[in-house]
């Protein structure tokens, strides 16, 4: 007996888990604005944390459960940019991002609009950038440095150079940014070379 293939709708839990990251960005905002002292911070980092694990979970069950779907697509890279975004400006805001490593910041969005506009551009071509192993290192990187910093100076009182350690893993993400991106261009360019 066949099984009935179904497509993906609005409401499959690999997309409401999709709304529900888009939904963390407000919300870690919110937190860091609303909220007085520390708790701010661990606010803002567990709702972060929620939101970083439903992009892996999304994807997971989107595979597992064949409902992979073009909204799927669309909203996720999306919901990430968003949420790094402003992460990165939340945290410029406050001086926890501050100085030269404001640079590093500033590659990392860089990098988010280049990879966008990038890859309007492929689809226009029917054409596809696959995402390498190394651009999901650099998320990872990125998205731990990000979580590391939003806990910031509420966990340096609990353990002393979170927010060095926070700081230092954002430049390992910016290198990576830099290679990742580039190996984006390199693509880009060449397809519209050839065409």
């Amino acid at each position: 007996m066949e099984r009935a293939v179904t497509t993906p709708g609005l409401a499959s839990l690999p997309n409401v888990l999709t709304y529900m990251r888009i939904l963390a960005v407000p919300a870690v905002a919110l937190c860091l604005m609303a909220i007085e002292g520390s708790g701010a911070r661990w606010w803002a980092l567990m709702v972060y944390v929620v939101a970083c694990l439903t992009d892996w979970l999304d994807g997971f069950l989107a595979r597992v459960w064949h409902q992979q779907s073009a909204l799927g697509r669309m909203l996720d890279p999306i919901a990430d940019k968003l949420l790094v975004g402003t992460t990165l400006l939340m945290l410029t805001s406050d001086n926890t991002i501050n100085g030269v490593h404001m640079v590093a910041a500033v590659i990392i969005l860089c990098r988010e609009i280049l990879v966008s506009g990038l890859r309007e551009f492929l689809a226009e071509l029917n054409m596809r950038v696959h995402v390498t192993q190394l651009a999901k290192w650099k998320t990872t990187v990125q998205m731990i440095a990000l979580g590391v910093l939003l806990a910031g100076p509420a966990g340096d009182k609990i353990i002393p150079g979170i927010t060095s350690t926070g700081l230092a893993m954002l430049w390992v993400a910016a290198l990576l940014t830099l290679w990742t991106g580039f190996d984006y261009l390199k693509a880009a360019v060449r397809t519209a070379i050839d065409h």
